[in-house]
């Protein structure tokens, strides 16, 4: 398969663990794995663009980092990727910066408790606890606007969070899903065809398992976002990426949207692999991929 040059150039800027190294000490390689993609920011994202005010903020007892473009601002609860075990609000900044700056959306990016150490369904409760945060107490935000975005594992429980809040009564306006994470069975074409660019396939079982270590409970739509009944979801916007192993699934969730009847786009990103969006520094297409995630929430939240 011969790969766009920075498809290549990205596997190559921060070299993954093997997948012996993980099957003798997988903990060990998931501490490697976190410091590295901190570490990685500032050469993978680019410097931080301005925001008018940015600030660390304890929601509900959920560190999390708030971006506000201007007073009275619509909001967007964002929740990283990473396998539910790396990642930070320091990961996925830079990418949050941007959406702020072109929708003039606020956004609440959450730090939720990583696995193993915090299981399901810990993740989604920080997510939860967060936006009740935003509603009763977010200063400077108008949060009868809201919407819910993330990228990979933060994308599932972006929709997760979406489906509750839709069977609780209180519907989100909005989601935006990047390389979203849904289907534990991993059983997709994409998943076979691309499983060395960026996401092994034993790195991905390892972190489902870790997300979810009871294999019996990944069959509950607060895990496989495929099995629920979608009736009602807000409207969706889902970004998929040429060479990444959840192509298919994010796909699949975008024609079972449409059945519902849910306004869905669903648009296939050419030359990258996963995890693209989010390194503004390395792919030409990550820039327009948050330009088009800012303009779905300008027209959605206006």
């Amino acid at each position: 398969m011969k790969l766009h040059p920075q498809v290549a150039a990205s596997l190559a800027a921060r070299p993954r663990p093997t997948q012996e190294q993980i099957a003798t000490d997988p903990m060990a390689q998931l501490l490697a794995t976190r410091a590295a993609m901190e570490a990685a920011v500032d050469r993978e994202c680019g410097p931080p663009a301005p925001v008018a005010e940015v600030s660390d903020v304890d929601a509900n007892g959920v560190p999390c980092r708030l971006y506000v473009p201007a007073p009275g601002a619509p909001v967007l609860l964002y929740l990283h990727g990473g396998g539910w075990a790396t990642g930070s609000v320091e990961t996925v900044d830079r990418l949050c910066r941007r959406i702020a700056a072109g929708s003039g959306c606020a956004i609440l990016s959450v730090g939720y408790r990583l696995a193993p150490e915090h299981p399901h369904p810990a993740a989604i409760e920080d997510a939860e606890a967060a936006l009740g945060w935003l509603r009763a107490t977010a200063p400077g935000v108008d949060t009868t606007r809201l919407a819910v975005g993330g990228d990979s594992a933060g994308a599932q429980l972006a929709t997760v969070v979406a489906r509750r809040q839709r069977d609780a009564g209180t519907p989100l306006a909005y989601q935006v899903l990047i390389n979203p994470c849904l289907d534990p069975t991993m059983s997709s074409a994409s998943f076979a065809e691309f499983g060395e660019l960026g996401v092994e396939a034993t790195a991905a079982a390892l972190f489902w398992t870790l997300f979810v270590p009871d294999a019996g409970d990944r069959l509950s739509p607060d895990v496989a976002p495929l099995t629920a009944d979608l009736a009602g979801m807000p409207p969706t916007l889902i970004l998929t990426a040429e060479y990444d192993v959840l192509r298919d699934e994010g796909e699949r969730y975008g024609d079972l949207l449409l059945a519902a009847g849910v306004p869905t786009v669903v648009v296939r990103y050419l030359g990258v692999n996963h995890g693209w969006a989010r390194k503004l520094a390395l792919f030409d297409a990550a820039g327009p991929a948050a330009d088009q995630v800012a303009a779905g929430l300008r027209a959605a939240l206006a």
